[in-house]
């Protein structure tokens, strides 16, 4: 008589772990993931994955049943993708010369990383050519966008120490997340376990300082039960971080300083029927703006701003099915406070805007068990539908509509009097087919939103991919997707900027065909993308009004893009039979849509038409490593300075590197970036940091 199987889905790593298996037939399984690639597998997720950072060498642990890294609305297996995400996971965090999310995807070859300061101080993200505003991100599977603008979207309440893995998908995702992600998304995957997933509590602390005054002192703490048919985990982190900055404004007073602190906590309950997460988190950031939004009209050098950010989320799934059930309920409030003249409100008002954003997602999936290999257990279909309905809500000291009631600004002695609100409900609806050698993945996702009287409207798309052998995975899809525009697109209007209001949602047409090579030691990903924009939107100056230029949202009619990207890695044994890693990564984009003569972009015509990047992780001995990381970036568009003159951006090379010692308990680390101390402009007048050096340690107990 056959005993009933026991998978393995966590290894306990304990002395006693063995007896759980006593007089059973057992299955055991790892899946080993080459670091910075594309994975194919399921939907952009918000499932654990936990991986070994000791040594590359190391097969990566997996909680097997939750592996769910795709870009589709129901989970697949790995082999069962249809589309393919980048994956940064908890070894390339671990090893990369960064502080922040933000630096880390400086090194995904399709995502744009423009800062207007080091460290995370202000940065947009965007993807394939497209702007800051394009993209959605998302906290555990959570849209955490801010509506009010795409440029504080990256002020994220977790600690690197908290994020398992990264996921960023390229390309239209409306389908997946109906608006927002018009040409792309990001994911940030979180657990509330410790590290190397132990039963009990674990304390992390960490220390890092370097020039110009940067300092970073952070500490997380973790508790898992012992994993029963009843079983929970709760993580809290904290974190604050400081500089003074690189340089002065012309009255010599500091002007790209910062400082800031940021709270997460995170909690996990399952059995066998259900899982439950949630998590609470809180960022409080001020920084100096420099000459962030300043013109030939207003040339101040001397902005601040503020903000401070909470984000809660419930999501509940069931775990046993046919039909499996998921939800989530959120609610995120911005605060924001811009300073024209740094502490001078007799110059300048200060702008005052606070956004609350609530919403509710209902879905499910089915799996057609008429249709099913019982024998097997391979899904042959697999149907997904749900829907959410977002609520977005502003008042403001400038943007927007007046109130009917004014609302008290906390602190002052002002009230907010403009405002907007806006709610989007949208549908979704997707089937998949899942073949030996085949995947076909379709769906569409219907959307209407209270601005403006938009019309339900509906965009679909099919992604399909064929696996010939074990090792050839070829893909190609057909996505389509739109974005509300921002409200600050929409009202601002203020010392050289004019918005109008009667902005149209920007709608995006994507084709992609790609292919990946992987065998154990290399793997080979190329794809060749075209996009067909609509309606999008950007920030124009006619520079031959002098004085009087100033910048002005429009609607483009149309922006056509082309563009290949082509990544390789190999791990290879060296110095002492010790694994190293080397990653080449290229990306090219053109766009049909040339700027005319005196008009600067300061968008959606700025795109990196090449960027290239290396990377070389070393593993010298069991405990020493070193990172060394190049980036050349070539930026199509210019920049106009105080006097009105107009500056094509010039390209660049940038190399950033880290030497590691690591034990069990602590590691300690010394890095440089911008090793060469190479000048650079990135975002406008805005010139970049020179070299800048860190000192840093971590330990846990």
């Amino acid at each position: 008589m056959k005993r009933p199987v026991l998978v393995f889905r966590q290894y306990g790593n304990k002395g006693y772990s063995l007896f759980c298996c006593l007089g059973r037939e057992v299955v055991c399984s790892v899946l080993s993931v080459a670091t910075l690639t594309y994975a194919s597998a399921e939907s952009v997720s918000t499932d654990p994955v936990v991986t070994d950072s000791a040594a590359m060498t190391t097969a990566r642990e997996m909680m097997l049943e939750e592996v769910s890294v795709t870009g589709s609305r129901a989970p697949l297996t790995k082999g069962q993708a249809a589309r393919m995400v980048t994956v940064l996971d908890r070894a390339d965090i671990a090893q990369a010369p960064v502080q922040s999310i933000n630096d880390l995807l400086k090194y995904a070859i399709g995502v744009d990383v423009r800062q207007r300061g080091p460290i995370g101080a202000q940065t947009d993200i965007s993807i394939r050519g497209g702007t800051s505003e394009q993209i959605i991100l998302l906290l555990n599977g959570i849209n955490i966008c801010d509506p009010q603008t795409g440029h504080n979207a990256m002020d994220l309440p977790v600690d690197l120490n908290d994020i398992v893995r990264i996921e960023v998908l390229e390309g239209p995702a409306g389908r997946i997340y109906g608006t927002s992600s018009l040409v792309g998304a990001v994911n940030i995957v979180t657990s509330s376990r410790s590290e190397e997933w132990r039963v009990g509590s674990e304390i992390t602390l960490h220390a890092e300082g370097g020039s110009y005054g940067y300092g970073n002192l952070g500490t997380r703490y973790s508790h898992s039960s012992l994993p029963t048919p009843h079983s929970s985990s709760h993580s809290f982190s904290a974190n604050y971080s400081r500089s003074d900055g690189w340089s002065r404004s012309k009255a010599g007073r500091l002007n790209t300083d910062f400082s800031g602190s940021k709270g997460f906590y995170q909690g996990q309950y399952e059995n066998d029927n259900v899982r439950l997460n949630w998590h609470l988190g809180i960022t409080d950031k001020g920084w100096g703006s420099s000459t962030f939004w300043a013109s030939p009209k207003w040339q101040a050098d001397e902005q601040y701003e503020h903000t401070t950010k909470l984000f809660s989320a419930l999501q509940g799934q069931t775990r046993k099915g046919p039909l499996y059930l998921n939800a989530s309920l959120y609610w995120n409030q911005n605060r924001d406070r811009y300073e024209g003249y740094r502490g001078r409100v007799e110059m300048m008002k200060y702008n005052y805007n606070r956004t609350d954003v609530y919403g509710v997602n209902i879905g499910a999936y089915y799996d057609w068990g008429a249709l099913s290999d019982a024998r097997s257990g391979h899904i042959r279909n697999r149907t997904a539908f749900g829907a959410e309905l977002r609520n977005e809500d502003l008042v403001s000291g400038n943007l927007g509509e007046p109130l009917s009631q004014t609302h008290p600004i906390k602190g002052t002695d002002r009230d907010y009097t403009l405002g907007v609100n806006r709610t989007n409900i949208s549908g979704y609806l997707e089937h998949n087919i899942l073949l030996d050698e085949v995947t076909v993945s379709a769906g569409l996702v219907a959307v209407k939103n209270t601005w403006s009287n938009m019309n339900m409207t509906i965009y679909p798309g099919i992604d399909v991919c064929y696996r010939p052998t074990p090792h050839l995975k070829l893909h190609a899809s057909y996505n389509t997707s739109l974005r509300m525009p921002s409200f600050t697109e929409m009202y601002y209007k203020l010392q050289g900027y004019s918005a109008d209001p009667h902005l149209k949602p920007e709608e995006m047409q994507a084709l992609e065909f790609g292919t990946t090579i992987h065998y154990s030691l290399f793997t080979i990903h190329s794809a060749l993308w075209y996009h067909h924009g609509s309606n999008m939107i950007d920030w124009i100056m006619d520079t031959s009004k002098g004085d009087n230029a100033e910048w002005q949202s429009v609607n483009h009619t149309t922006i056509n893009s082309l563009g290949f990207e082509a990544s390789a890695s190999i791990n290879v044994p060296l110095f002492t039979n010790h694994y190293s890693l080397f990653t080449v990564s290229y990306s090219y984009i053109h766009q049909d849509k040339q700027q005319e003569a005196n008009l600067v972009s300061q968008y959606a015509l700025e795109y990196l038409r090449h960027k290239l990047v290396a990377k070389a992780q070393l593993q010298l001995t069991k405990q020493l490593s070193l990172g060394m990381n190049l980036r050349w970036q070539d930026r199509v568009g210019a920049y106009t300075d105080f006097k009105g003159l107009t500056h094509d951006y010039e390209p660049y090379a940038l190399i950033d590197t880290r030497l590691t010692w690591a034990q069990t308990k602590w590691k300690a680390y010394i890095e440089a970036k911008n090793l060469l101390d190479t000048s650079y402009h990135d975002y406008g007048l805005v010139e970049q940091p020179g070299r800048w050096l860190i000192l840093g340690a971590s330990l846990s107990l």
